[in-house]
């Protein structure tokens, strides 16, 4: 995916002609999330395709330090910018400031990965690349956002679909063997047109508006309460397999991102849930109603990640070959290891899911504690075992978090019952 997190479902501001509603909006909203899913997926697959092994696992890393700074600027401008409130003028100057700070902020962030990959030995010209590309990544992810505010997520349909289209076209034309510097450059060029769609798409709604890009630096923004939910939920995990690289070995990491690559479309999954779980739900009214449902959207998020996982276990190595090139046996090794971890994190998205609904204070300690312990079997189960142990560790710290996760929706509930058990036994 090119977000940082779920493409929100739009803010409760004014909706300005041209917004979508209802069922309608939903549909493209979902639409537009399993579009920059399936991009990211694209992109690793035919990366592993193209590269070496130990190509494709510098690629890896390059694009793994380019999933955790999307997730940082989107937790800090794209999650503070879908609260806004207010009428047209109101939602046109808050996007306006957002794509301001997302530009400034992305060139100077891709100025210093620049320097940094121009210090490195030949292996950081990936990252000079990526640092040369940011601006753009980063500011068409941002009109998502925008897009969302403001009732339009069939615009940001267009400009992602726009990009996938483009990114597969010119990563597909690339020859084999091409170096990690050369897709991450053609990959960041291939956002172009789908940014420039979301320019001209964005020109009208936001025309007269007055951006206040500063504002994001004023105390007290939301922002940083978001990147600290992103920082130990997601970005935790990814930094520590990026540190796996840097300090262990590459090709686990290659192995690692081709393993997740797979299971990519779940991945679209959870984040439809996450996005538009919450206002369902909220309709049921009741606590047993909730946990009744999201109970039995856990089990379906498993079953559907095991099966997924049993199919390309099932799948003969000259299919996955053709599908992962030379680094298939590597993250064929993990398919166990990698179809426990998606099964056992369905169940975990869907009981964080009923904490939000129900008491969302309690999502964060279970966030904060067992992100950092997946962390820690992570490295464990590297030590152990190599990538397949680093796997096995990831499987163990998502079964950890979903199990404390339901854990605390028991509880929540007991609490909630309790009131109604005493009033029932005074009456």
């Amino acid at each position: 995916m090119t977000g940082g997190g779920p493409a929100p479902g739009g803010g409760g501001a004014v909706r300005p002609g041209g917004a979508l509603r209802g069922r309608t909006a939903a549909v493209a909203a979902v639409l537009d999330q399993g579009a920059a899913g399936l991009t990211n997926i694209l992109v690793l697959v035919l990366a592993a395709r193209l590269s070496t092994a130990a190509g494709f696992a510098e690629f890896s890393m390059v694009y793994l330090v380019f999933t955790v700074a999307l997730g940082l600027f989107m937790a800090y401008v794209g999650q503070a910018l879908v609260l806004v409130r207010g009428g047209a003028d109101t939602v046109a100057a808050a996007c306006r400031s957002a794509l301001g700070f997302t530009a400034a902020g992305a060139l100077a962030t891709g100025a210093v990965l620049a320097a940094a990959g121009a210090v490195l030995p030949p292996g950081g010209r990936a990252l000079v690349a990526l640092g040369a590309v940011l601006p753009v990544v980063l500011l068409q992810d941002a009109a998502r956002y925008c897009f969302s505010l403001l009732g339009r997520p069939h615009h940001a349909l267009a400009a992602d679909g726009l990009r996938l289209a483009a990114t597969v076209a010119v990563l597909a034309a690339q020859p084999a063997g091409a170096s990690p510097a050369r897709l991450v450059l053609v990959w960041g060029l291939a956002a172009l047109p789908g940014l420039a769609v979301a320019g001209l798409l964005l020109r009208r709604p936001l025309a007269g508006a007055r951006g206040e890009p500063l504002r994001y630096l004023r105390p007290g923004h939301l922002g940083r309460r978001f990147v600290v939910e992103y920082a130990v939920g997601n970005g935790a995990g990814q930094v520590a397999v990026l540190c796996l690289g840097l300090v262990g070995s590459p090709l686990a990491v290659g192995a690692l991102r081709g393993a997740s690559a797979l299971f990519g479309p779940l991945n679209v999954f959870f984040g439809a849930a996450n996005g538009f779980g919450p206002p369902l739900l909220n309709r049921l009214g009741g606590g047993r109603s909730v946990v009744r449902v999201t109970l039995l959207l856990g089990c379906a998020l498993a079953a559907t990640g095991a099966a997924w996982g049993g199919v390309w276990w099932l799948l003969p190595d000259g299919w996955g070959g053709r599908v992962l090139g030379e680094s298939w046996p590597a993250v064929a090794a993990l398919l166990p290891a990698s179809a426990a971890q998606y099964t056992l994190m369905g169940l975990g998205v869907s009981a964080l899911l009923t904490l939000r609904v129900l008491s969302p204070r309690e999502t964060l300690p279970v966030q904060v504690v067992f992100s950092l312990l997946s962390v820690a079997l992570l490295y464990a189960g590297f030590a152990a075992g190599g990538a397949a142990g680093a796997a096995w560790g990831l499987a163990a710290g998502s079964g950890a978090k979903a199990l404390a996760a339901w854990v605390r929706v028991a509880r929540v509930r007991r609490r909630a019952d309790a009131p109604e058990a005493a009033a029932v036994a005074r009456a």
